[in-house]
């Protein structure tokens, strides 16, 4: 209870202190036609479309999108909704694939050293670079979206899982032999308890991974209900 307090108000602190910086800022170099006082710099950086103030920031969010249209904060929520609807999906799908490939990998050294040189590979490659060729295979829809959230959600799965299925303490592995227990008991009894920090850990990057691919999915597939078409349709005006 404690230590989530302590977190809270360590957050809350770090928004404040933002805030004022923010501010201080703007009235330093802001435009001399929206503050109180002529600003004795003029900062570009610190204009009113660059940098509008925290409450016009705050106020933005109850005004309408559009003429006649929902208020902003709802037209995101629901953009929100939307994108994590296709993350969640490619969260998944990217998860069971790490989690397969790790398991293949601990027990085929054969398929380990052939395959996970490419899987390793696969991550250099710009996710902006294969998203439109991703979309133009699966003809758009939310399932490119949800492939190309799982293309960046199974490499962290697929290292931490392997990397954990082989963690369980040797001895461990032998009494499981002594009893001639089946592979399946072995993975199921042992590997899979061992590797479960190893897995959070990577689900924590996955989830975040997803979301990002998931967004830039969006932007070459026309979906517009989503934050990335927000961020295509609020980026023309």
């Amino acid at each position: 209870m404690f230590r989530a307090a302590r977190s809270v108000l360590s957050f809350v602190i770090v928004i404040g202190a933002l805030t004022v910086l923010w501010e201080v800022v703007k009235l330093l170099g802001g435009d001399p036609s929206s503050e109180p006082w002529p600003p004795p710099f003029q900062w570009t950086v610190a204009s009113d479309l660059n940098m509008p103030h925290v409450w016009d920031i705050a106020s933005s969010f109850i005004e309408p999108a559009q003429r006649n249209g929902p208020p902003l904060g709802v037209v995101l929520v629901n953009a929100g909704i939307f994108t994590f609807r296709e993350a969640f999906g490619g969260f998944v799908f990217g998860a069971v694939l790490g989690l397969v490939l790790a398991i293949v990998f601990v027990h085929s050294p054969l398929l380990e050293r052939a395959l996970v040189p490419y899987v390793v590979a696969s991550q250099t490659v710009p996710i902006i670079a294969i998203a439109p060729v991703v979309v133009i295979w699966l003809r758009g829809g939310w399932l490119a979206v949800a492939v190309i959230s799982a293309y960046l959600t199974f490499f962290p799965v697929t290292i931490a899982g392997l990397r954990g299925l082989r963690s369980p303490d040797p001895r461990a592995l032998e009494l499981m032999r002594s009893y001639a227990s089946s592979s399946r008991d072995v993975l199921f009894k042992v590997r899979l308890p061992a590797a479960a920090p190893y897995l959070f850990a990577a689900f924590k990057v996955a989830a975040t991974a997803s979301v990002v691919g998931a967004i830039i999915g969006e932007l070459p597939s026309g979906i517009r209900d989503g934050l990335g078409g927000a961020i295509l349709n609020f980026n023309q005006f």
